[in-house]
């Protein structure tokens, strides 16, 4: 199974831990199988909060960019652009019922490119809930599904 996972994840790579995520659980994901799947945004995403943190004198900046190289030459992770048009396309609808544009990007490449996105994220959790969402998943990818780590790794 393709699973495109969302930044959250890939933060204690870079030394940022998140409460109730498991720091490896993009490596178990792996070692159970599924084959693992990052957009390019998420890079981005990763180096403006690990800006934030070097700012603040919480994390050095070499402990980000060793975090960022582990990512982007671990070849068990695949990248996915984000300029691509389909997943251009796909954000662009996405947009009228998701305010960020960041979260867009990321869900359309998940819908193009893999057959989950594993993210906590409420406002894209709700989505499955809205009936032009639904629609856009059952035009592009109709066993698309978004799920939360709990429901892969228990």
């Amino acid at each position: 199974m393709k699973l495109l996972l969302d930044t959250t994840y890939f933060l204690p790579a870079i030394g940022i831990s998140i409460k109730d995520i498991p720091q490896d659980a993009v490596i178990r994901l792996i070692e159970s199988g599924y084959e693992v799947y990052i957009s390019e945004i998420t890079l981005f995403e990763l180096s403006a909060k690990g800006a934030k943190y070097v700012v603040s004198r919480m994390l050095s900046p070499e402990r980000v960019l060793r975090g960022l190289r582990a990512i982007i030459y671990d070849n068990r992770v695949d990248r996915v652009p984000i300029y691509d048009t389909t997943i251009l396309s796909t954000a662009f609808k996405i947009r009228s019922l998701l305010n960020d544009f960041i979260d867009c990007l990321i869900l359309s490449s998940a819908i193009n490119k893999a057959n989950a996105l594993v993210t906590e994220d409420d406002d894209i959790l709700m989505l499955l809930h809205k009936k032009e969402f639904n629609s856009i998943i059952e035009r592009l990818n109709s066993k698309f599904e978004i799920m939360t780590i709990k429901d892969l790794i228990h």
